[in-house]
């Protein structure tokens, strides 16, 4: 059975900037065997792009809905992308 990979980019809006969560984000993120990065946006959201198979993904993507504890998420929006090269690691960013 072959495996399939995908890239995702992700927004989450709602209480999501200092709640820690993008060190969960990228904790959950290496759980799952995921590569990518996650950054905080001008916009109080939260960015990121994750990068894996395509189970790994829809996992991710749930937790995304809740996110950590003292998070607030009221909303998720996912744009499936393509990328020249996969990413090696999971990142924070500025």
């Amino acid at each position: 059975m072959s495996v399939h990979y995908e890239a995702v980019r992700v927004r989450v809006s709602g209480r999501v900037q200092g709640v820690g969560f993008r060190m969960w984000a990228r904790e959950e993120a290496l759980r799952l065997g995921l590569t990518g990065w996650v950054r905080n946006e001008t916009d109080g959201s939260v960015a990121a792009l994750i990068a894996g198979s395509d189970t790994a993904i829809s996992t991710m993507i749930a937790r995304f809905g809740r996110g950590p504890a003292g998070a607030s998420v009221s909303g998720v929006e996912t744009e499936a992308t393509q990328l020249a090269e996969m990413p090696t690691d999971f990142r924070i960013t500025a």
